[in-house]
């Protein structure tokens, strides 16, 4: 029997690749994003369901249960960035941050436990980042936001596992064109008073000439991997930078 998977944020980046390797795979693939049709996948549209999906609204939430039925694995994928000094992110923002990098994965898998709770299987995989592993300078309102997810799924590991059903974690590493870049929800240079200048400039030049990146295949893979893990392992760093930040942790 197909297994169907639902990924969310799957318009571009990890989130598309991810839905493409499933496809492939042989897997029906939920791909859900704020605006459907956005992006063409690579894969057969048989079994291919492009849903619209916004992580911080309970009714876009609920619809979506309704809609996508019975699914064997959920991918919360869907995030947004942050990155500038701390002192200067509104309340806002922040809020921002957690409503969707923290509180939208938690509704997420309060909506999707009740049926693999009652079938006694299924995977959740929780996608955070590699800031988890080692702390990055002005990035703070965003690492709390994806460590509260971190600690949020292991415990939900364990309570989940008694019904059969698995919480696992991807933390991707860093790529120029993800949420650190592109995707930021504000330019960096509105959140850095000058005094931060000297401090920053090296920091912004590593951020655009890292020495090792993370692809958006080896976000997929890690995905696939967390996804077919019988040996109860509740981490998986995607990317080389990030699988070199969890080895030194």
């Amino acid at each position: 029997m197909t297994k169907t998977i639902l990924i969310t944020g799957t318009s571009s980046g990890y989130g598309k690749a991810t839905a493409e390797h499933f496809l492939q795979a042989g897997w029906t693939v939920v791909a859900t994003m704020r605006r459907p049709g956005a992006a063409v996948f690579d894969g057969p549209a048989d079994r291919l369901r492009v849903l619209p999906l916004d992580v911080t609204s309970e009714d876009s939430i609920a619809a979506l249960v309704e809609a996508a039925g019975p699914v064997d694995v959920l991918v919360n994928n869907a995030g947004v960035g942050g990155v500038g000094a701390f002192e200067a992110m509104p309340a806002a923002l922040i809020r921002q941050l957690f409503e969707t990098n923290t509180i939208g994965v938690m509704a997420m898998c309060r909506a999707f436990i009740p049926q693999m709770r009652a079938r006694r299987s299924g995977t959740i995989v929780n996608v955070t980042s590699s800031v988890t592993l080692g702390a990055f300078p002005l990035a703070a309102a965003y690492t709390a936001s994806k460590q509260a997810i971190e600690g949020f799924t292991g415990s939900l590991a364990h309570e989940l596992g008694y019904f059969g059903v698995a919480a696992k974690l991807v933390e991707p590493g860093y790529a120029p064109t993800t949420r650190f870049g592109a995707n930021a929800i504000v330019p960096v240079a509105d959140l850095l008073p000058d005094d931060y200048a000297p401090f920053a400039r090296p920091i912004l030049a590593a951020f655009a000439a890292p020495a090792m990146t993370t692809r958006e295949s080896d976000v997929a893979q890690a995905v696939w991997a967390a996804v077919h893990d019988t040996a109860g392992q509740l981490r998986f760093p995607a990317g080389a930078d990030a699988v070199a930040l969890a080895r030194a942790r």
